[in-house]
């Protein structure tokens, strides 16, 4: 039997993991991954934490070119996918190329929810996803510029406190009635606006945006209640959306991402799909440990290896405005049963209990401070067991 050819389509953490683990159960196979970007795979989450710094160094990188090579994985950057053909296990690339394959991943990613809004399409209007993104943006700043960023949540106060630190004039504006809405409770998320507005950041809730004004550039945002909100820049981060073309072409299954099971297999042979385009159990993850972990187990199926995916606990760390804490596990008060608080002046945590354990937990603190917490959940220990109470009383005293 001939060497299989695994290819993988996208160039994004979940497409390494893939390739690493399809490597360390097939030392003989082909290993191939096209990727649209121009350059080797990166870290996205440093796009927002870490703007001004340069993007264009290695330590960005995921990998580098070394780790490829010595794995014996092709990376073909700056290579668009245009069309699958399922029937003869080929893929067609823009240039016209055919590729065959084995076994075919997709992890075309997600692009970032657009803004559809009057003035979205203004000149200084950014969206970053990309590094050409941030590249753009940052050639186009001048000193002084006014910063408006919609939408509240992770990426929108990560990137907030970058321009903050930058020496920007930022304003952040959220929908809902609080930033962080999916990991903080009300109390959290006061104490964090808190903190963000001491740093010298405006804090701008409860309100939609309902234009954003100017002729040719930026020169405002217009609330829903009429107040406008001047400024130079308007970046956004909504969500986002599920790259489901080429699945779609060739007729997979698909919600709002494409569906797999727990091996990571779409509705077609020998095809399989990880990472922020793949949705499992009726949820796109859109998280970085989680694309980690389906890349790893999809590559460990396709080499024939047979493990099933299990959501990591979803973990949240953020250390922007000088204010470290952690959101970790279900903490959504509307499905626990009940939960418990601690709180002093320096100090917040509250635990959140499903079936008399601990599911979820929001506090303050660093990555090092959720790690018994994390450990906690994953055992399912009661609130009163000795490890967390012991925790609790040291924070207190």
């Amino acid at each position: 039997m001939d060497n299989q050819h695994y290819v993988i389509i996208g160039g994004g953490v979940a497409a390494i993991n893939a390739a690493k683990a399809i490597r360390d159960h097939d030392e003989l196979a082909e290993i191939s991954i096209y990727g649209e970007e121009s350059s080797l795979p990166y870290n996205r989450v440093k796009l927002s934490k870490a703007l001004f710094t340069d993007l264009h160094s290695d330590k960005i990188l995921i990998k580098k070119e070394k780790w490829f090579a010595s794995q014996r994985i092709h990376v073909y950057s700056g290579v668009k996918i245009t069309a699958i053909h399922a029937e003869d296990c080929t893929i067609e690339t823009a240039n016209g190329q055919t590729v065959a394959y084995d076994k075919l991943l997709l992890c075309t990613g997600a692009h970032n929810r657009k803004l559809v809004l009057d003035g979205a399409s203004l000149r200084n209007v950014h969206n970053i996803r990309f590094r050409q993104d941030a590249d753009r943006l940052k050639t186009e700043l001048r000193q002084g510029d006014r910063i408006c960023i919609i939408g509240g949540g992770i990426q929108g106060v990560e990137t907030a406190w970058s321009f903050q630190q930058a020496g920007y004039a930022v304003t952040i504006l959220e929908a809902s009635q609080r930033l962080m809405p999916r990991q903080l409770d009300e109390k959290a998320s006061a104490i964090l606006t808190r903190r963000v507005i001491e740093q010298g950041t405006q804090v701008c809730l409860g309100q939609g945006v309902k234009r954003i004004t100017g002729t040719d550039h930026v020169e405002g945002v217009e609330l829903q209640d009429g107040t406008v909100i001047p400024c130079e820049h308007v970046v956004y981060s909504i969500g986002i959306v599920p790259n489901t073309e080429l699945a779609r072409q060739i007729g997979l299954d698909i919600g709002q991402g494409i569906l797999v099971n727990a091996q990571m297999e779409t509705s077609s042979a020998h095809i399989y799909a990880a990472g922020d385009v793949a949705e499992f159990h009726n949820r796109v993850d859109g998280l970085w440990e989680s694309a980690m972990e389906q890349g790893k187990i999809a590559g460990t199926n396709m080499a024939g290896t047979s493990t099933a995916y299990q959501r990591p606990l979803p973990v949240t760390l953020s250390n922007s405005y000088e204010s470290p804490l952690f959101s970790i596990g279900l903490v959504d008060e509307q499905v626990c049963d009940t939960s418990l608080t601690r709180e002093n002046q320096v100090s917040y945590t509250r635990m959140f209990i499903q079936n008399g354990s601990i599911c979820g937990v929001i506090g303050f603190g660093d990555a090092l401070a959720s790690l018994p917490y994390k450990a906690a959940i994953i055992q399912e220990l009661s609130p009163d067991a000795p490890e967390l109470t012991k925790i609790l009383d040291d924070k207190e005293n």
